[in-house]
C-alpha cells in the first residue's frame, strides 16, 4: 500500500530536486532515502548473511583481536 505524504521544504531545496531528480522521480527518490533509517528487514538479513560467513567472520574476528593489542600499546 502506498501513502500521500505531505511535507514541507525551503524553496530552494523544492526548486533543486525538481532541477536535480526530476518531476515525477522525487517521491522515489526520498522514499529511498529514508528506507535505510526506518526499515530494518533488509539490514537484519544482510548481518543474518554476514554472520553465517564463517570466512568474513574469521577474518572480523582477527581484525578486532588486532585492534585490542593496539590500543594496549596506545595506553602505554
Amino acid at each position: 500500500m502506498r501513502r500521500k505524504l505531505t511535507i514541507t521544504v525551503e524553496d530552494d531545496v523544492y526548486e533543486g530536486l525538481h532541477r536535480v531528480i526530476g518531476r515525477g522521480k522525487i517521491s522515489r527518490f526520498l522514499e529511498d532515502l529514508a528506507r535505510p533509517y526506518v526499515d530494518y528487514t533488509e539490514m537484519a538479513a544482510a548481518y543474518q548473511a554476514m554472520a553465517e560467513d564463517e570466512a568474513r567472520e574469521a577474518d572480523a574476528e582477527g581484525w578486532c583481536e588486532g585492534l585490542i593489542g593496539e590500543g594496549n600499546r596506545a595506553a602505554r
